[in-house]
């Protein structure tokens, strides 16, 4: 698999030319202490290997194609304290590539391949890729960066090129390995909801909900996809609410958004629920205006769609509901209650790769997360699923998590 993926970026590489990824390491949280490590999905999608400071190089030219690990090679001692790294032979099983080295001879191998005594191996290699993934101006620069300015500084002819759009562009589409993944993802997820709901009731801390859904994510040995949003009451009327500290109050509703990575595939999911079982004929009033929202663009979504008609849809929905309940008079109106957009691509990251100025594709998996906010009645409503787009149409993967409010009340009459 991993293979396949470097022969496809194999394909968009310039002749001539070299490609070097990194997979990141933890950075500093204080004194001695690290932040959790993250890998760079980049670097894994084409490796398939979760370990810090390695680096892949490959390198294009003479019509010959070569594949190069750089690792941390095994360490007794440092394994006594934080485990043995991969080793050589099992990072070429599973990434298939053959040659490994040591990741501190990284920069010197490159320079060798810049030797003009060396360029009989690949020719004069003239282009040099690095994953230049900038979200804004004060970001710190990533190792990518780092590299890519020195080697321009020393080797003036080299042309630098960026291969993230190249990278992004296979990993928005999912093959069916990926699917897999997200729909375990999910799976999980729709235990700890319903572990939420087996305990949910009024009285308990936001927190001590949350804790029902940690419990059965470390039962499964894994971690959420994204830091736990629970909001009861008004809290729920604010979209990135990480608090989770406050009472949960009978008669109020409480929004959950969460997710769990299962190996580096992510779910999110959106639901709300009344924490004493039984919604009021205002929050279901509300609460209907958003599940059929849902349920309308799901309907809708397929190849082909754009994601303005993506959005457009889902406010023109939104809007009659509340036009028709009395609660805003235009659709110019609907920004008070509703302020964010439809949907976003799931992946490798909750916040995945994929072009919003291009159609939908087949194989890509999309948010439908419609939401309104009344913060004047205490009121916070989002429903989201996560949706494959196939060659006819598309795939709810996240069905099976209740949203009919009969069904919600139900389980929770029958806890």
């Amino acid at each position: 698999m991993y293979k396949g993926r470097r022969k496809k970026v194999f394909k968009s590489l310039e002749d001539n030319s070299m490609l070097l990824l990194y997979s990141g390491v933890a950075p500093k949280r204080t004194a001695d202490q690290l932040y959790p490590y993250e890998v760079n999905r980049n670097f894994y999608y084409l490796t398939g290997i979760d370990q810090a400071d390695s680096y892949l190089l490959m390198l294009k030219g003479n019509k010959k194609e070569e594949a190069i690990l750089f690792l941390e090679p095994l360490n007794p001692l440092k394994a006594k304290w934080d485990g043995p790294t991969l080793s050589f032979e099992g990072s070429k099983e599973l990434s298939q590539v053959d040659n490994v080295l040591n990741n501190d001879q990284v920069r010197n191998y490159i320079a060798r391949l810049l030797s003009p005594t060396r360029a009989a191996s690949f020719g004069t290699l003239k282009h040099f890729y690095f994953d230049l993934e900038r979200m804004n101006v004060n970001e710190i620069p990533s190792v990518g960066e780092k590299f890519a300015n020195d080697f321009q500084q020393l080797y003036p002819h080299l042309v630098i090129k960026n291969i993230n759009p190249i990278i992004n562009e296979m990993r928005s589409i999912k093959d069916a390995s990926e699917v897999d993944l997200v729909k375990e993802a999910i799976d999980i997820t729709n235990k700890g909801i319903l572990g939420i709901l087996e305990n949910l009731q009024p009285g308990l801390k936001e927190n001590q909900l949350e804790a029902y859904y940690d419990f059965v994510l470390n039962w499964h040995g894994v971690k959420p996809s994204f830091k736990t949003i629970i909001g009861s009451g008004v809290n729920g009327t604010i979209l990135h609410y990480s608090d989770n500290n406050s009472l949960m109050e009978d008669g109020d509703l409480v929004l959950l958004d969460l997710g769990v990575e299962f190996r580096k595939y992510c779910s999110d999911i959106s639901r709300t629920f009344p924490v004493n079982g039984k919604f009021t004929p205002r929050q279901k009033e509300i609460y209907e205006i958003v599940l059929h929202t849902n349920k309308e663009v799901i309907k809708f979504l397929k190849p082909g769609v754009t994601t303005e008609e993506f959005n457009n849809l889902a406010k023109k929905l939104l809007a009659e509901g509340l036009m028709k309940i009395g609660k805003i008079q235009d659709e110019s109106e609907l920004s008070k209650y509703y302020y964010h957009s439809i949907g976003h691509f799931l992946g490798l990251d909750v916040h995945d790769v994929g072009n919003y100025t291009e159609p939908f594709k087949a194989g890509q998996i999309l948010t439908v997360e419609p939401g309104l906010y009344l913060e004047d009645e205490k009121i916070g409503i989002r429903i989201e699923d996560n949706i494959l787009l196939t060659k006819n149409g598309n795939i709810n993967l996240s069905e099976k998590i209740p949203k009919e409010i009969e069904d919600i009340e139900r389980i929770m009459a029958e806890k």
